[in-house]
């Protein structure tokens, strides 16, 4: 056993896109990010590659036709230590969530039990794809529900005031359920990409299949307009209301913009713009020619779109630090990726 077959196995390479998860999540649930968000990423790191490990052990005899010099085929890595590794992951991830709060550690158990079954289950079948995107969108709502999660256990009585906490300004502290549902539209996007990609996956070994790289590369476009559409936190006014009585509407009346709001919204367009480009050039390659080396270069090109999309889903939500910090991964995955495959 090599440090080279464990980092093919575990697809190290992936791992970048892993930590924009939590930070979206906490971002959509209008929370900055904290000891909470530190453990959301830790436990998703390790539920991550628990389901990378788990996956090959499954796919061990298809992958000895269709992928022989995979670790396990290649018997490099034994079935069993691949195997036990999944299952260690696991407790890790568990383990962290745990140290997050019980919500976290309700949404880290309902993502470790999505993740063994895709890889047990599921993966071959028509609700495979469905699986990886609610796993994907747990991984989110875990961020959300683990961020701030010290704050909502001591109480409102602990609050200092909305500076550390909330950028909403709300003086009592949301219970779990709340956060969860601000982040839901968020987790719903990052979902529906997860969906769209895995379709593709389905076909990389073959290949052959245009009509999963066009769906994909529609989605990849609506999914880009829908982030470009910054979220509406809880105190802003609603869309109406800039209407008199009569429903006269007073455009005139509203702020003008000023350089911040300009610069949030030229970068929301940007980290948009990145995630377009790099998951729809791979994928109308893979439609012009669906060969396995293109469709697997599109699942590639999928997977790395995660993280600017994660970074426009923080930054919709007003972190544009956030989004930052996440596209800063980016330059590393690219740099791994070119020594183990994502795939």
């Amino acid at each position: 056993m090599t440090v080279r077959a464990w980092a093919e196995l575990l697809r190290v390479s992936a791992l970048f896109t892993v930590p924009g998860d939590a930070l979206a999540g906490a971002a959509a649930a209008g929370r900055r990010p904290d000891r909470g968000t530190a453990l959301a990423v830790g436990a998703s790191l390790c539920l991550y590659e628990a389901g990378m490990a788990l996956n090959d052990w499954a796919d061990r005899d298809e992958d000895a036709v269709d992928r022989p010099h995979r670790p396990i085929p290649s018997g490099r890595i034994a079935p069993g230590a691949a195997l036990a590794a999944a299952g260690a992951l696991t407790a890790a991830g568990l383990g962290l969530a745990a140290r997050a709060g019980r919500p976290a550690l309700a949404v880290a158990t309902g993502l470790a039990a999505t993740v063994w079954a895709y890889d047990l289950r599921l993966k071959h079948t028509p609700a495979g794809p469905a699986a990886m995107a609610a796993a994907r969108g747990l991984d989110l709502l875990l961020g959300a529900t683990a961020t701030g999660a010290a704050e909502r256990t001591a109480g409102p009585g602990a609050r200092t005031g909305s500076a550390s906490g909330s950028r909403t300004g709300s003086a009592a502290a949301p219970n779990s359920r709340g956060f969860v549902r601000g982040a839901l539209p968020a987790a719903g996007l990052l979902g529906a990409h997860t969906y769209a990609v895995t379709a593709v996956s389905r076909h990389e070994a073959q290949g052959g299949s245009t009509t999963a790289p066009l769906a994909a590369l529609a989605a990849t476009a609506a999914l880009g307009a829908a982030a470009l559409r910054e979220q509406r936190g809880p105190g802003d006014a609603p869309p109406d209301a800039g209407r008199g009585r009569k429903g006269e509407s007073h455009r005139s009346h509203r702020p003008p913009a000023t350089p911040a709001s300009t610069a949030h919204r030229l970068l929301l367009t940007a980290l948009t713009g990145s995630y377009f480009r790099t998951a729809a050039g791979p994928l109308l390659h893979a439609a012009l020619n669906p060969s396995p080396p293109l469709t697997q270069r599109a699942v590639g090109g999928g997977i790395r779109a995660m993280i600017p999309l994660q970074a426009a889903l923080a930054a919709r939500a007003g972190a544009a630090g956030s989004g930052l910090a996440v596209m800063g991964l980016v330059p590393l995955a690219r740099t791994l990726a070119r020594k183990v495959s994502l795939t």
